[in-house]
């Protein structure tokens, strides 16, 4: 045991003795220009290190700088800044005049992707050949360089495209280590905050930098994501990602493929690019199982909302984000500042409780003018299609839909807009619609549009028309009704004619029937103040008891009927008395006519039918 320990002692001070030999006999400053050269040589960047190098020893023997920065070349600004930069160098190479450096670390960086940090080419450098830049091992230069690892601590990216904002990427943490292939595994985790919002960060991927700079490849299995803040719902959206992605330097394109992420309870997969021109050009082919844009939203599902006096969009939200600048932007004016083409298929879409499912869509948009040539689903045994446009190219956009309906339920709209209206029924549609912005509360307020509408099996509570009419005429007259106890409208059959103008709805030509009643009529309706006025011919065919020829007149006799106030409080006004007395004149007018002509010759006669022509 004293032997083994003795030799573990000597060993230890020929190791401590090697590395203090190394600290005298080898000046880091030594390798300051060589350091230099060979980042220029390899990549074209320009390295600046400020201070002395000095040797650290333990735990790794290591190279310290004090403050350093990297600039590409012609750059108006360094792209990476450093207080402090750490080169954990391989003991043994030293010896036979190599410097392997197998992790460079920095920490408390600055990295600015912004154009000022980008390299400005001069016209009369000639092009490089398309083929890896990154030399072999030069042969008769003394030293030989080599880097494993790249280790980045709390520090910050700075990434901004020509005319766009800066984002700001804080707390960054990455690992990245690279074989002698060029392919790097990479860990990375940073936080970015923007307009009262946090995004937290994080994924692990494979590059392949083997073609740098003129192409990167990358392997992202597993991102982690989340977002909190300001306009979102309060448990804020996260989720996870994979996907293969792809930079391209000629074209400026990135893309990526087998895309799979996650956003609380909603999926979405697919692939896509976008070339990073002055106007960014997007192509993106995307699927999904479910898009739950209840839970993605911050407003609240109006479903769940049994407030009867908010209208449309007007649920309770967390406050917007506070734009410092207080500037105000057009409507849509993003749309100008690029070009996309987008497909959808989504196998179930949630939005405002209701529930789509086999969602396409097919979307352009020209830098401002965007055409949705389709948009459809189905929803409550029927279908929905939303084709239109919208543009934005001015400062006042101009939006246009054809929206057609066949078969949906009218009672899911009106409570996904929380309209106060009881009314069901399969609901079918054929129009034109335009105004400005896209919203609830807009289209109510501010578009025009007309459409042919029907509705088959509708049932409108609050009110029974059948037995408004039958208890009046039972009030005037010896006729008895059939007890009815319902207190709806049922229709087996209803269309009508339909014109919006600035949040005023015009219904004409309308027509329902049923076996028990029949009516017509025209009316209004108030989608800002909520009330209404329309105006029924009704004939209740069915349902009579008593006097039969009052009974098959009635059913031939058309009573007014006015619905007018409130959604919530409607009133009505109905002239049954009036009908019925002209009714009664111009039975008693027939019957003397009859009279007066069967007695023509007698003088009571003739001046019966006198007076009757008076009339």
């Amino acid at each position: 045991m004293r032997r083994i320990l003795t030799t573990l002692m000597i060993l230890l001070v020929v190791i401590v003795a090697g590395l203090s030999a190394l600290v005298l006999l080898v000046n880091p400053n030594d390798f300051r220009d060589y350091l230099v050269r060979q980042v220029a040589e390899r990549s074209g960047y320009q390295l600046q290190l400020d201070g002395p190098l000095r040797w650290h020893v333990w735990p790794q023997l290591s190279i310290l700088s004090g403050r350093m920065t990297l600039t590409e070349p012609g750059a108006a600004a360094p792209l990476v800044k450093a207080d402090n930069m750490r080169l954990d160098v391989a003991l043994m190479p030293l010896l036979s005049h190599q410097l392997q450096v197998n992790q460079v670390m920095l920490k408390g960086a600055v990295i600015e992707l912004t154009p000022k940090t980008e390299a400005v080419k001069r016209k009369d450098v000639p092009v490089p050949p398309r083929e890896n830049t990154l030399p072999q091992a030069p042969e008769d230069k003394g030293w030989s360089f080599d880097i494993a690892k790249l280790q980045v601590d709390d520090s910050v990216l700075v990434f901004q495209h020509e005319g766009d904002d800066q984002i700001t990427i804080r707390d960054i943490k990455l690992q990245m280590e690279q074989d002698n292939h060029y392919l790097a595994s990479v860990d990375f985790s940073g936080r970015v905050n923007r307009d009262q919002r946090d995004l937290n960060l994080s994924f692990s991927a494979q590059v392949n930098a083997g073609d740098y700079p003129h192409s990167l490849t990358a392997t992202f299995s597993q991102l982690n994501w989340q977002l909190q803040g300001a306009d979102l719902p309060p448990q804020g959206i996260g989720g996870q990602a994979s996907l293969q992605a792809e930079w391209q330097e000629d074209q400026k394109r990135l893309s990526f493929s087998q895309l799979q992420l996650t956003a609380n309870d909603s999926s979405l997969g697919g692939d896509g690019n976008v070339v990073l021109a002055a106007k960014p050009e997007w192509t993106l082919n995307l699927h999904a199982d479910k898009l739950n844009f209840d839970n993605l939203l911050s407003q609240a599902n109006p479903a769940a909302n049994s407030s009867a006096n908010q209208q449309g969009q007007s649920q309770s939200r967390q406050q917007r984000p506070v734009i410092a600048e207080n500037i105000s932007t057009p409507d849509y004016s993003s749309l100008r500042g690029f070009r996309a083409a987008i497909g959808l298929n989504a196998k179930q879409i949630l939005w405002r409780g209701m529930n789509y499912t086999d969602v396409n869509v097919q979307a352009n948009n020209e830098f401002g003018q965007l055409t949705i040539a389709e948009l459809q689903g189905n929803i409550d045994g029927g279908t929905l299609s939303l084709p239109g446009s919208v543009d934005a190219r001015s400062d006042t956009p101009v939006s246009t839909f054809q929206p057609k309906i066949d078969n949906i339920q009218i009672a899911t709209l009106l409570k996904a807009f929380d309209y106060p209206i009881n009314l069901t029924g399969k609901l079918s549609l054929d129009g034109e619609f335009s105004g400005g912005k896209i919203d609830a509360d807009s289209f109510r307020r501010s578009w025009q549009g007309q459409a042919k509408v029907s509705l088959l099996d509708s049932r409108a509570e609050g009110l029974n028309f059948q037995q408004l009419v039958q208890q009046a005429v039972e009030r005037s007259t010896h006729v008895t009704a059939k007890e009815n106890l319902e207190s709806a409208t049922r229709l087996d059959e209803f269309s009508s004619n339909l014109e919006l103008d600035n949040g005023v709805m015009t219904l004409d030509d309308m027509a329902g029937k049923s076996s028990l009643l029949a009516l017509d009529g025209k009316g209004t309706l108030d989608l800002v103040k909520e009330e209404g006025d329309m105006r029924f011919n009704v004939r209740v065919v069915d349902g009579w008891q008593g006097e039969s020829k009052l009974v098959e007149t009635l059913k031939q006799t058309a009573i007014p009927l006015r619905v007018y106030g409130k959604w919530t409080e409607l009133n009505y006004s109905l002239q049954v008395d009036q009908v019925l007395r002209k009714q009664l004149q111009s039975e008693a007018r027939d019957r003397l006519k009859a009279w007066a002509d069967k007695n023509q010759d007698s003088q009571s006669g003739k001046d019966l039918k006198k007076l009757l022509d008076k009339l």
